[in-house]
């Protein structure tokens, strides 16, 4: 099993999760983030005056999977977030070692 953790630009979360859905997967957790990539925030100038936002806005997505379906969900995600602007985020996959229902105390592959 997989963890799939997904930081991506917060107005692209309603087609990922449509994505995710489409795919047969709608387990999905998601909340508010901020960071900045390698673009270290935006700086504008606005009425002659620098503006600079060091931490932007994010969403993070958390998606467990069974093995066999992990570059599927990488797929769906990169492409129904993908905007092809600097900040479209980051995908991160990690393993997990056991997952517990917590209602029926179901485990693992069950637990999905």
């Amino acid at each position: 099993m997989k963890r799939i953790e997904a930081i991506i630009r917060p107005e692209r979360v309603h087609a990922v999760k449509q994505a995710l859905i489409d795919m047969g997967h709608a387990g999905l957790t998601v909340y508010e983030v901020q960071g900045h990539g390698i673009q270290k925030g935006i700086r504008e100038q606005r009425q002659g005056q620098e503006i600079s936002a060091d931490l932007l806005p994010k969403a993070a997505l958390i998606v467990a999977v069974n093995d066999f379906v992990v570059q599927d969900v990488v797929d769906v995600i990169t492409h129904a977030a993908r905007t092809d602007r600097m900040g479209d985020g980051k995908i991160f996959v990690t393993p997990v070692e056991q997952v517990i229902r917590v209602r029926t105390g179901e485990t693992d592959s069950e637990a999905l």
